[in-house]
């Protein structure tokens, strides 16, 4: 296997820069393994393919706006930093630019010394590791000074439209730095009204970090490592998939962070224990699915890991004609793009 063979060319009019108008009324493909047939709908028409006695888990971490802007202590050096995870009380390892400013011992001061952190070590992955001070509550004053963090391919400044929307109506848990977009779609009437036809709707948490969205640098996809994310299943949670396995439902995960997250967990029969920890889980062909019958996921770049995951469950030449069949359509991809079902 090499990474090439998962490349497709994606012109720059097809990647979403925000958005639909009403987040139930994207596009949605539906790819059906077993005979290759591909459907198009509305998002809102997802509830068609799913029926009592399914379960429809899903994520509710919280993204919060990680981006924050400083400068050096006693210098006019301006630094941009990005939280990626919490290590412990007030320790963080984070992304920050330049980095060739940011050397061990430094002090980055933010929004008038109400926040500041001291720069402990370097990370494994080419960030800092850093210890904060603050005057406050640590997430009130990130959310008062922070920015959302949106990807790169979106080609523009965080608007307030996005405070909003590059969030699911469920998130809960403040955690993540990168969002769960297939949740995006849902809203709260369309959830009830799935919810009364008899699915039972499961929340987990999977803190969505950067290194899901990191290249795979390497030919050899089995080569690369993805960073570490801390999950949390709880045990109503867990109690609510094991009996929907054992009643013959099948389970609906929302994005690629509960496949990864649920796989993580899971038996090779299917079993899954409740508890929290970390994951690093990397899913690429060929794998072999311990609890997953279905995913909803949006549209991925090329050479992903998320792009590798999704063919693992479909196959990949399945995949990329559907990408194919996507581009002819005028889908809109990535983030605030279109959604698949993959049933």
């Amino acid at each position: 296997m090499k990474i090439s063979e998962y490349d497709f060319k994606l012109p720059q009019e097809f990647i979403a820069q925000y958005p639909s108008e009403q987040r139930d009324h994207s596009r949605l493909m539906v790819l059906h393994r077993a005979s290759g047939k591909i459907e198009h709908r509305i998002f809102y028409q997802i509830i068609d393919y799913l029926e009592k006695g399914d379960a429809l888990v899903i994520n509710q971490t919280r993204i919060f706006p990680a981006r924050l802007f400083g400068k050096l202590e006693n210098r006019d050096s301006k630094i941009e930093i990005l939280l990626l995870r919490k290590i412990e009380e007030d320790q963080w390892e984070i992304l920050v630019k330049p980095g060739r400013k940011a050397g061990i011992g430094q002090k980055i001061i933010f929004d008038q010394n109400r926040l500041s952190c001291e720069i402990l070590d370097k990370s494994p992955a080419g960030g800092r590791i850093v210890k904060f001070s603050h005057d406050a509550d640590f997430f009130q004053i990130v959310h008062q000074i922070g920015v959302i963090p949106l990807p790169p391919y979106i080609k523009r400044d965080p608007e307030k439209v996005d405070s909003k929307r590059y969030q699911t109506v469920y998130a809960k848990e403040i955690g993540a730095v990168a969002g769960p977009t297939a949740g995006f779609h849902f809203t709260d009437e369309l959830l009830k009204k799935i919810e009364d036809k008899g699915v039972i709707i499961i929340p987990i948490v999977l803190h969505v970090g950067l290194g899901t969205f990191r290249p795979i640098k390497v030919d050899n996809p089995s080569e690369h490592r993805m960073e570490s994310e801390h999950y949390k299943i709880g045990r109503t949670a867990a109690e609510r998939i094991i009996k929907v396995r054992q009643s013959r439902g099948r389970i609906f995960a929302t994005g690629t962070s509960v496949v990864r997250t649920l796989e993580a967990v899971a038996t090779k029969q299917g079993i899954l224990k409740p508890g929290e920890g970390w994951t690093d889980i990397f899913i690429y062909p060929p794998y072999e699915f311990k609890l997953v019958d279905a995913i909803l996921t949006n549209f991925h770049l090329p050479k992903s890991t998320l792009l590798l995951l999704v063919s693992a469950f479909a196959d990949r030449d399945l995949i990329l004609r559907a990408y194919k069949v996507a581009m002819k359509e005028k889908y809109r991809f990535y983030s605030y793009g279109d959604a698949m079902l993959i049933i």
